[in-house]
């Protein structure tokens, strides 16, 4: 094969991949537009009473697991302590964010652990169980190019519906599986306050849902692997 044909070859797969991208995009889209405000309801073992309290009521929610070799203690920590600026992955979905949406160039954020660091950006703590689970709040208006996340004490967070908003909950959890196991857990659940805020979260969860859920899905395993490296460490 020459030189040239090996360059159209190339040149018609990454064309084809590109086409096949841009196509279960479309899809999922169209699957994130159809079935907004229809949340999938929570296995059993999915259940958090924690977060219910906060949110009983919702229109999106995303729900995440993985299980772990691990006590449950040692995968929360994991996760509370995880760096998601070493994943290129989440990297390139922010900047792809701000490339769309036209918003304001930011500067990398700073090395550190991932609670510290969405704290330091507006989200506040709603309640925890030490060493197991925590719930983190904010109301924001996610679809404007540069999103400002608004912390609310935990008593006002449930009764907030100044219109115009939308509520996000969301959860980083480790469930005992036994004494060297555990399952770590991560949902995500949104509200609208208004039927104008609803109309405008729903088109911007449409386009942005696969990159959102990416992330999600992202977090499992290195928080997998980071909490079983630390267990084998134990006597």
């Amino acid at each position: 094969m020459t030189r040239g044909q090996r360059v159209r070859s190339v040149a018609r797969w990454t064309a084809a991949a590109a086409g096949v991208a841009a196509a279960t995009y479309g899809m999922w889209v169209s699957l994130a537009w159809l079935r907004y405000g229809r949340p999938s309801c929570a296995d059993r073992d999915e259940e958090d009473e924690l977060l219910d309290r906060f949110m009983p009521l919702f229109e999106v929610a995303e729900r995440h697991h993985i299980a772990v070799a691990a006590p449950a203690a040692i995968t929360f920590a994991a996760a509370a302590e995880m760096d998601l600026n070493r994943s290129l992955p989440v990297r390139v979905i922010f900047r792809a964010r701000e490339w769309v949406m036209g918003s304001a160039s930011t500067q990398p954020s700073p090395p550190g652990g991932f609670l510290r660091l969405v704290k330091g950006i507006g989200w506040g703590v709603l309640a925890e169980r030490p060493g197991q689970e925590i719930v983190m709040g904010a109301v924001t208006q996610p679809w404007l190019a540069d999103v400002v996340f608004r912390p609310l004490p935990p008593e006002q967070f449930a009764q907030f519906n100044e219109p115009g908003y939308v509520k996000i909950a969301w959860t980083l959890r480790a469930d005992p599986a036994g004494a060297m196991r555990s399952v770590f857990r991560t949902e995500t659940r949104v509200v609208a306050t208004d039927p104008g805020a609803r109309t405008k979260f729903r088109r911007y969860w449409s386009f942005a849902s696969p990159g959102i859920v990416l992330i999600r899905w992202l977090m499992l395993r290195p928080v997998k692997a980071a909490a079983e490296a630390r267990a084998r460490t134990l006597p």
